[in-house]
């Protein structure tokens, strides 16, 4: 996981440093319309690597925006938690 400062002078820094990046927003944004399996994310992100979604699903959950329930031996389903889903009127206000 990313370091977290110890002390931030803003909180847009550490919103920053929680959802900044390429690919956080836009994961968060494709868990707005409900759980999906690591496979769909991957689908609807064509251009992110495995790797990098994984390390952004594990940044996501280890910040507690994004929940990983397992279905099963070989099934993963990642939604977004309560915390995350509070970031939905910003990131609709952000696409407008």
């Amino acid at each position: 996981m990313k370091q977290l400062q110890p002390e931030y002078t803003c909180a847009i820094d550490l919103v920053i440093d929680i959802i900044g990046g390429k690919w956080k927003v836009l994961i968060l944004w494709n868990l707005n319309e409900g759980p999906k399996r690591f496979n769909e994310l991957k689908r609807s992100m064509p251009e992110i690597t495995q790797k990098m979604l994984t390390q952004q699903l594990k940044e996501l959950q280890e910040h507690g925006l994004v929940s990983r329930t397992a279905l099963g031996e070989s099934h993963v389903e990642y939604a977004t938690t309560d915390m995350g889903k509070k970031l939905q009127p910003v990131l609709f206000k952000m696409c407008r």
